[in-house]
């Protein structure tokens, strides 16, 4: 199989690409550095799509990069949009098409829901990431009007040994001051880098479309994350941060962490994937050695 993947340096990409080069797979890596095909994240270079089976599209500004003001909440939108038209367009005009896209989006378009179970069927929230993940959605749908199965790949917290959210959240807990964020109460879900690629491949070479939760079948409050990275790290986890600090540290990117989704895989449970590690406990573990 050739893939085209954009987004392909960053973390979940240049997993992807190892693991898809391993078991035998073309890969064609977009990226704004060395190290592949350069693209800007709004225009694919001509040809780069042609013969591929497949295309990948994890491009988008970092949620988590800045403390948002307007400026950068266009960025945000922006750049998911762009990029993914982008994806469409090629697509397009390649001969012959890809037969798959597998667009990136987040558990974000479901806002902050409490404790309801929040499954692919789920409707939108209303806030700002919902309003980003709507329409970074609607851009990769269009890609069904030319005929290439579309998936909508619904991330949660990816965890990984060589960055993301854990590897922000570990300084705190390595200097004995970790502990949950806001009440603790939310719930937090997440996945293991190993699933995130696996259901990414489990998406290329199945009968998915539509939207796929790729979030771990066991989300855990904050609070009970937070306790269970303390144990594997064996440290306290019993300093708080408190939400006003930081929703004065973060500005209204805070709300992201504070509401939290419970947001669960059935499409991909119901359609037989097997998670290597549907635990916690286990997961950490396997990332923090």
């Amino acid at each position: 199989m050739k893939v085209v993947i954009g987004g392909a340096s960053g973390l979940i990409g240049s997993e992807l690409a190892r693991a898809l080069r391993a078991r035998g797979d073309e890969v064609v890596p977009l990226v704004r550095g060395a190290g592949g095909v350069k693209w800007d994240g709004r225009s694919v270079p001509a040809g780069a799509m042609d013969g591929a089976d497949a295309a990948v599209n994890l491009a988008g500004a970092s949620v988590a990069g800045k403390r948002w003001n307007a400026a950068y909440k266009q960025q945000i939108l922006e750049s998911r949009v762009a990029s993914t038209r982008a994806f469409v367009e090629a697509m397009r005009a390649a001969r012959p098409r890809p037969k798959v896209l597998v667009n990136a989006s987040a558990v974000g378009y479901y806002g902050g829901r409490g404790d309801a179970e929040l499954t692919e069927s789920s409707p939108p929230g209303a806030d700002f990431l919902a309003g980003v993940c709507k329409a970074w959605e609607g851009e990769a749908q269009r890609a069904e009007e030319l005929g290439v199965r579309t998936v909508l790949l619904r991330t949660g917290v990816v965890l990984a040994r060589e960055g993301g959210a854990l590897k922000q959240m570990l300084p705190p807990f390595k200097g004995f001051v970790g502990g949950p964020i806001g009440s603790g109460r939310q719930w937090m879900p997440w996945i293991h880098l190993a699933d995130e690629v696996g259901l990414i491949g489990w998406a290329l070479d199945g009968a998915v479309r539509g939207p796929l939760n790729a979030v771990s079948p066991n989300p855990v409050r904050m609070k009970e994350f937070a306790q269970a990275l303390g144990r594997a790290l064996h440290r306290p986890a019993v300093f708080a941060v408190p939400a006003l600090a930081l929703r004065l540290v973060m500005g209204e990117m805070a709300e992201v962490l504070l509401d939290g989704q419970r947001a669960l895989p059935r499409k991909a449970l119901d359609g037989g994937y097997r998670f290597r590690f549907p635990e916690l406990a286990a997961a950490l573990a396997d990332i923090l050695g």
